[in-house]
Formats: C-alpha cells, structure tokens, sequence
C-alpha cells in the first residue's frame, strides 16, 4: 500500500519529493508516506490537485495489484480523494461542466466545516456523476503509472517488509536501482 503511494507521487513530475516511507502503525494508519513540497504554495492548480487524488488512489491500487484483494486500508484516502474532487467540481470551479459556479458553500469553516448545496437535485445527480468520474480518471491513471512501474513497485515492497521506514534518500537509491535494472532487460 505504502509502495504505491510512493511510486505513484514519483512518476509524477510535478510531484512532491517523497521524504519518508514507513509501514509502522501511527493512530489510525497502517503507515504513511510523507511528501513535502519544495517550496511554499499559496495555491494549488487543478492539475496539482487531480496529482494528489492519482498520490491517495495509489496505495488502493497496489493492493489490487500486488494482492489481488483489497484492505480497508485505503478508506481514509478515498475519504480525501473523493473530498478533493468534490471541492473541484462544486467549489472551486475546475469543472468544464459546470465552469465559474459555486455549487456548495462551506459553513463554520474553523467550527467543523459543514457545507450546503445550493443547486438543485438535478445538479446534485451530475456533480456525483462529475466526482465520480473524475476519481475513476484519476484511478485509472494510477493504475497505469503502477502498471507501468511495477518492478519498482515490488522491489520497494520487499525492502519496506524487511527495514519497515526509508528515508527519501534511501528511496531514490531503489529507485534508480530500479531504473538501471530496466535498462539492463531492455
């Protein structure tokens, strides 16, 4: 799950650097994977943003791939993912459908952030429709990159079973193992 996180957030260019890799438990998670962005952003581009739902989509996709089963691992992720691409579509106008217009306000921001539609059910049926098919975009595209990346997939799979935390470094040297391998096969 970890790995395909990882993987994920690297074969994205305009990704952040992954910094840690671990499969320890901390609270609620099985492990985490820890970007950290190169520099301070005041704002996020719709491109940046559809990067962090393909970056949460990642660990489900590995599972699959890797286990041919799914965990509930992934439940938190989805939760974000599907938040993020609901805020796209309804709030933050990144949606071709629906253009400039707000469809939901945030109320209480700093009190828990409840929202409320302000559309009709009609439009509520093809914004469900919109954040679902953007989520599956993006699942798709994750699936891909891991398809795609799969030995690196696997092989950072192997040495977080055996060390359980890598640091960023550590993870660039596997990855460019990784990379040199491929050469080797091609």
């Amino acid at each position: 799950h970890e790995a395909g996180h990882a993987v994920v957030a690297r074969c994205i260019p305009e990704s952040d650097p992954v910094h840690q890799v671990t499969i320890i438990p901390r609270g609620r998670a099985g492990g985490f994977t820890m970007t950290l962005p190169k520099e301070d952003r005041s704002y996020e581009t719709r491109s940046s943003m559809k990067n962090a739902i393909v970056h949460l989509l990642g660990g489900r996709v590995a599972e699959a791939l890797t286990l041919d089963d799914i965990s509930t691992g992934a439940s938190n992720d989805i939760e974000q993912a599907t938040k993020l691409a609901r805020s796209m579509v309804t709030r933050l106008g990144m949606s071709d459908t629906f253009g400039m217009t707000a469809l939901e306000t945030v109320n209480n921001q700093y009190l828990g952030g409840d929202t409320s539609m302000s559309c009709s059910e009609q439009t509520q049926r093809e914004i469900d429709r919109k954040v679902v098919e953007l989520v599956r975009t993006e699942h798709e595209r994750a699936h891909s990159l891991l398809t795609e990346h799969r030995a690196l997939l696997d092989q950072l799979a192997q040495v977080l079973d055996e060390k359980e935390t890598i640091t960023g470094e550590e993870f660039m040297r596997i990855l460019h193992a990784a990379q040199k391998e491929e050469e080797h096969h091609a």
